[in-house]
């Protein structure tokens, strides 16, 4: 069952961006480029990432 998880390694902040990506097979700039333009357009990007770093939980160690 494939989980969505924050990333431990490729993360700049919290590894949101970079476990978003991991989960859809993305690459983490695209991700983080959307991201920037989310919260370019009003702002509510950056609530959505607070929400998502308290939500997703840390990918668990190998």
């Amino acid at each position: 069952m494939k989980r969505l998880y924050k990333a431990r390694s490729g993360k700049m902040l919290e590894g949101v961006c970079a476990g978003i990506a991991n989960y859809f097979a993305l690459d983490p700039t695209l991700v983080r480029l959307v991201w920037v333009v989310f919260t370019a357009m009003g702002g509510a990007g950056i609530a959505a990432y607070i929400v998502c770093m308290l939500v997703i939980p840390e990918e668990p160690e190998r």
